[in-house]
């Protein structure tokens, strides 16, 4: 008899800093779909952010560690620390399919992604061999990825809070303590990141 393998969810991002809205998120696919677990794969640099308003490695890790200490379900992985820069999907997919063959992998990731992702490197391998899971985001344009087999669309609720806001609002001295885990609030007033 043949053992399904368990499938787990790759949620890549910067996480700068993780949020509520990301746990969501990850909380709407192991329940609403058949993964099981999310990782949280920190990337270290996206090829097509700027890097000048990363918070350094570590601190993005600790807090995405400190964000899912307490769900089982949910694990950060500091997976691409150790890989070439910059960080390309089918290059951890490569890696963490060597490294766990018993694991079926399926990418995580916002529908705004799906116009870009004939720039994503051998992005033909990495359609043939992996799914990719999408949560909804506001007013995206129809791609030519759209009915690809191996697509698809969640249901996951419409979450417009962003690192992005996050950074903003701390920036000007707002109380934005709901919008994060309460542990990564303190950690952030504690270590005064983003003012």
């Amino acid at each position: 008899m043949k053992m399904k393998k368990s499938r787990t969810g790759l949620f890549f991002g910067s996480f700068n800093p993780i949020h509520t809205g990301h746990l969501m998120i990850a909380n709407y696919m192991v329940e609403f779909t058949d993964i099981s677990q999310v990782w949280f794969i920190v990337s270290p640099h996206n090829p097509l952010k700027d890097k000048t308003t990363l918070l350094a490695d570590h601190h993005r890790l600790a807090m995405a560690n400190i964000a899912v200490e307490d769900d089982q379900r949910f694990r950060a992985s500091n997976i691409e620390f150790h890989l070439p820069e910059p960080s390309y999907t089918i290059d951890t997919l490569t890696f963490l399919q060597e490294k766990y063959p018993k694991t079926e992998f399926v990418i995580i990731a916002g529908q705004d992604n799906l116009p870009y992702l004939h720039k994503w490197k051998n992005f033909e391998q990495l359609l043939e061999q992996y799914e990719i899971y999408l949560y909804p985001r506001p007013q995206v344009a129809e791609s030519r990825f759209d009915k690809h087999p191996h697509i698809h669309f969640t249901e996951s609720p419409l979450i417009e809070v962003s690192s992005s806001f996050i950074r903003k609002s701390i920036k000007e001295k707002k109380d934005i303590r709901h919008f994060l885990p309460e542990k990564v609030w303190k950690y952030l007033k504690e270590m005064h990141f983003y003012e």
